[in-house]
């Protein structure tokens, strides 16, 4: 049986925790969390009626009601290619660890299950952005680097 398990409303709380984590390790953000109050209805409403949306979380073994661990991922249609004719597609973003839980594999009980929840929803491939610090568990899970620029315009 796994560690990990999927995330429900009740854990939005504890989902943005973690995403702030996150957040700090990779960005100089400041630690701002003003945006909280504002993201947790919406990602409540994700948790529990988004079926192309899953957080995949480890429950804190020395703090009860808090999360230990998550990854989160959510699937996309892109028309379809050789290599993937169905053209679903996993991006993984999210990941955290809290800092007194880590080293103890529960990011990657957490992207197994996620890993397997894209199987099951016929993901032809999942793609993810990697810290220097992240990048070892992502090449053990089979995650290879790929020469694809990416862009972004923000709204």
């Amino acid at each position: 049986m796994s560690l990990a398990r999927r995330a429900t409303p009740e854990d939005a709380p504890e989902v943005l925790r973690l995403r702030q984590v996150m957040i700090d390790s990779v960005f100089s953000a400041g630690g701002s969390t003003h945006w909280h109050g504002e993201s947790l209805p919406t990602l409540r409403t994700r948790l529990a009626e988004d079926e192309d949306f899953a957080a995949l979380v480890v429950d804190h073994p020395r703090r009860p009601g808090a999360l230990a661990a998550l990854a989160v991922g959510t699937l996309e249609y892109r028309i379809g290619r050789a290599g993937n004719p169905l053209g679903t597609i996993g991006f993984v973003f999210s990941v955290a660890t809290d800092p007194d839980a880590r080293r103890r594999g529960y990011a990657r009980a957490c992207m197994a299950e996620l890993l397997e929840w894209f199987r099951s929803r016929g993901a032809g491939q999942v793609q993810l952005t990697a810290s220097a610090e992240a990048r070892p568990l992502y090449d053990s899970l089979g995650f290879r680097p790929k020469p694809d620029p990416l862009m972004e315009l923000t709204l």
